[in-house]
C-alpha cells in the first residue's frame, strides 16, 4: 500500500513579528505547517538586511520544526560554516551567487558532509540549466516566483514551470522541489500542477483577520487537488485566482522587508 502524497507547507517568518518569536512559533505550529523557512539577507545580494545565524538558532531552541535556511547573500561560502552551528534541516543559497563554480560545489559538499540537506535557489530570470551542473549535490532546487530580496510580493506565474524542471531533475534522487515567493490559497493549485513538494507561504499566513491554519490547509488542499489532476493526465493548467484580482479582500500592500516596510 502506498502513501498518499502530501504537500510540505513551509511557513517563511519574514514578515512575522520578531519581537515575540515564541509567539510566532506557537501560532505556526498551530496552524499545521510542516516546516519553518528563514530568509536570510545581506544587504549586497539583495538590497535587504535580515538577521543572522544567531536567530536561526534561537528558533532551534523554540522549535522542533525542521528549520530551512535560504541564504539571500553574496559569499555563501563564508557563512555557512556559522549557519551550519545553528542545527538547520537545510540550507540553501542561490545559483546566482557571485562565487566560482568549484567553490560552490565545496560549500555543498560541507553542508552535506555536516549531514545537512543541501539546496539551490534559482530567481525567475536565471535559466534552469544554470542548476544542472551541481545536481549530484542537491537534495532540494527552490524555484522563486518573486525576485528575491523582499516578502509581500506578488506571485510571477512564468516562472512556475520551471518546477516540473525541477522535479524530473530530482525524482531519481527523491529531493525535493520547492517554491518560493507569493504562494497562497490562490497560487497554490497552478505550483501544485508542477509538481511542487514543499510550498513556502509567507505573508499570507499573517494577514490580519485571516486564520492561518485555514490558509495552510487550503494551499494544502489545492495543491493536492492540481497534482493528483496532473498526474492523471489532465494536461490543462488550473486558473489562478490571483489576489491581485482581489484587492478589497485581499489587500497585501507594499513589499516588506524583514517585519517593516520596504522602500
Amino acid at each position: 500500500m502506498t502513501t498518499a502524497w502530501r504537500p510540505q507547507i513551509a511557513a517563511s517568518i519574514l514578515t512575522a513579528d520578531f519581537g515575540h518569536l515564541d509567539r510566532v512559533v506557537r501560532k505556526l505550529e498551530r496552524a499545521g505547517v510542516d516546516r519553518l523557512h528563514l530568509d536570510v539577507m545581506d544587504g549586497h545580494f539583495v538590497p535587504n538586511l535580515t538577521f543572522g545565524a544567531d536567530v536561526v538558532a534561537a528558533f532551534r531552541r523554540l522549535t522542533s520544526l525542521p528549520l530551512d535556511v535560504h541564504l539571500m547573500i553574496s559569499e555563501p561560502s563564508r557563512y555557512v560554516p556559522c549557519f551550519l552551528e545553528a542545527r538547520p534541516e537545510t540550507i540553501t543559497f542561490h545559483v546566482e551567487a557571485d562565487e566560482p563554480r568549484e567553490v560552490m560545489v565545496e560549500t555543498l559538499t560541507a553542508i552535506r558532509a555536516a549531514g545537512r540537506g543541501t539546496g539551490l535557489a534559482v530567481s525567475p530570470a536565471t535559466p534552469m540549466e544554470a542548476v544542472r551542473p551541481y545536481l549530484e549535490l542537491l537534495d532540494a532546487i527552490m524555484v522563486m516566483t518573486v525576485v528575491p530580496g523582499f516578502g509581500g510580493q506578488h506571485f510571477i506565474p512564468e516562472a512556475a514551470p520551471k518546477i516540473s524542471v525541477a522535479r524530473e531533475w530530482l525524482a531519481a534522487s527523491s529531493g525535493l522541489a520547492h517554491v518560493d515567493g507569493g504562494v497562497n490559497r490562490d497560487t497554490a493549485a497552478l505550483c501544485g500542477h508542477y509538481g511542487a513538494d514543499v510550498f513556502i507561504v509567507g505573508s499570507a499566513l499573517f494577514q490580519r483577520g485571516q486564520d492561518a491554519a485555514d490558509e495552510v490547509r487550503l494551499v494544502r488542499d489545492r495543491a493536492r487537488a492540481a497534482r493528483h489532476m496532473a498526474e492523471r493526465g489532465v494536461s490543462e493548467e488550473p486558473v489562478r485566482a490571483d489576489r491581485n484580482d482581489h484587492h478589497d479582500e485581499f489587500d497585501d500592500g507594499p513589499p516588506v522587508a524583514f517585519g517593516r516596510t520596504a522602500g
